[in-house]
């Protein structure tokens, strides 16, 4: 990965591009910017208008399954965020909170909310180290397994 490579040049890297900005299914907005901050919504591991998958981690959804959905409710979160910020080379994550519909027993929730913050740490390199919680719950919308809301920080330009 370049030194001075853009987030976007890294998702290519990575094989990935920032996908539309999903839908809300609520009375609400993927994104909103005030201040120098931007807020999302919870984003759900929709792909191409669909959930990656359904379930629950522990149970129907296996922990690397459910890693991936993270993924991509980071890359989602990615579009909204952009959607509201524009260029993404002066962003920095700040918080991400993941919740994890969990069987009962199930207790690696932070395995799960990696996929979303090693995502983040490869897309914007040192601005991508946040603060974190990752929160077993009993169901998420959709029946999803996984749901990631972030806080962006959007600094001046150097």
């Amino acid at each position: 990965m370049a030194a001075h490579s853009t987030p976007e040049e890294r998702l290519a890297e990575l094989g990935l591009t920032v996908p539309a900005v999903v839908p809300p299914v609520a009375a609400y907005v993927p994104a909103v910017r005030s201040g120098d901050h931007v807020y999302t919504a919870g984003q759900l591991p929709m792909r191409d208008g669909a959930l990656m998958e359904t379930g629950k981690v522990g149970d129907t959804v296996s922990p690397d399954e459910a890693y991936q959905c993270a993924r991509q409710c980071a890359l989602n979160a990615i579009a909204a965020i952009r959607s509201v910020a524009g260029d993404l080379a002066n962003v920095r994550i700040v918080k991400v909170v993941a919740f994890v519909a969990s069987a009962p027993d199930f207790t690696g929730q932070p395995g799960v909310a990696n996929g979303a913050s090693d995502l983040f740490g490869d897309v914007f390199g040192d601005a991508g180290i946040h603060a974190r919680s990752a929160v077993g719950v009993p169901v998420l919308p959709l029946d999803s397994p996984v749901e990631v809301e972030v806080v962006a920080e959007i600094m001046a330009a150097l």
